[in-house]
């Protein structure tokens, strides 16, 4: 099943650290090429998240790991006590080497977390983690 993403496509959001796309329960983010997040970097993301879904609204991220790019893992301790209505964090990865970072980074977070092969497959497990809560369109 392949799915329209620009269809449900809310807003996008080019900041300095990536392209960020808001649907209605979830963000896909692509981060830039040779960018080191920080949760200090991620400030301007962090505002746009809490505009966009409150603190009430249920959301899931979904990192597109298409670049090459670092981070600071426990960054996503103190990002999490930010979104109480976070419940999920999923990882698309391409190669061998971004699937075994994106099993340690798993052991950073507290929600459920899951790792994809492609953006479709993402798709569909947010559908399951969110349907329960809420009303999709």
């Amino acid at each position: 099943m392949v799915h329209d993403f620009n269809k449900n496509l809310l807003h996008k959001h080019e900041l300095a650290i990536g392209s960020f796309y808001f649907y209605k329960n979830y963000i896909i983010s692509e981060i830039k090429e040779g960018i080191t997040l920080t949760f200090e970097n991620c400030t301007e993301l962090f505002e746009i998240i809490h505009s966009h879904f409150g603190t009430t609204t249920p959301f899931v991220y979904i990192s597109n790991r298409k670049n090459s790019y670092s981070f600071v893992p426990t960054g996503h301790f103190k990002s999490s006590k930010l979104f109480p209505n976070f419940i999920g964090y999923g990882v698309i990865t391409y190669d061998a080497i971004n699937t075994k970072v994106a099993t340690l980074e798993q052991s950073f977070l507290e929600n459920k977390t899951k790792i994809f092969d492609n953006l479709d497959e993402a798709i569909l497990w947010v559908n399951e983690l969110i349907k329960p809560l809420t009303k999709l369109d």
